[in-house]
């Protein structure tokens, strides 16, 4: 009983994360979801490819049920984190559409199998699993992705919030100035006591 339940509790979790992150990249232009916005090249779209072929993998691969379409290499020697960014031949369809696929075989192997459902990760030093495992795998992955493309929506145009239904309001831009100049003077103030040096 505490499986059934368990197992329906984080599919529904899944689901509501990749909406958060398909719903990152809504109003934005096609420059602004493919941009890096970090040093190491972090960008919205990528955000988005990445767990497409990780679903796909982790939930095909793992338990014997291959995806329906070939997929990039998130792996490739060749071109490392190639699975992170959108070349200039992928639209921004293309990527969002495998994900939604992605996520709709993923669903499948959910429902299908139980969560004692043995798989196999090659790639991992204890390669033997279970679909819970996995489940789990991909929640920590994907919710730590969602936080990515929080931050960086919020860089590009002052939006957060997990879901459009729970976007949180924007705040008025001299608010949000005094309060980034508060928290400023607090650390510049906390790095010159004595007991905060590290």
């Amino acid at each position: 009983m505490i499986d059934d339940f368990a197992k329906a509790y984080l599919h529904s979790d899944l689901r509501e994360l990749r909406e958060a992150m398909l719903w990152k990249l809504d109003g934005l232009c096609d420059y602004d979801v493919r941009r890096p916005l970090t040093s190491t090249g972090t960008n919205l779209l990528g955000l988005v490819k990445h767990p497409s072929i990780l679903e796909s993998r982790y939930f095909g691969e793992v338990f014997d049920r291959p995806p329906p379409e070939p997929l990039p290499r998130w792996d490739d020697a060749g071109e490392p984190g190639a699975d992170m960014w959108a070349t200039e031949d992928e639209t921004r369809q293309q990527i969002t559409d495998r994900y939604r696929r992605a996520g709709e075989h993923a669903d499948a192997t959910i429902t299908a199998l139980a969560l004692d459902c043995p798989g196999y990760v090659p790639w991992w030093p204890h390669p033997d699993v279970k679909l819970f495992n996995i489940l789990v795998h991909m929640l920590t992955e994907t919710s730590r992705h969602a936080g990515h493309a929080d931050i960086l929506r919020e860089q590009l145009d002052g939006s957060t919030g997990t879901t459009a239904g729970h976007a949180a309001p924007r705040p008025d831009m001299a608010v949000r100035e005094a309060r980034f100049a508060k928290i400023e003077r607090a650390a510049e103030a906390a790095a010159i006591k004595p007991d905060h040096r590290g």
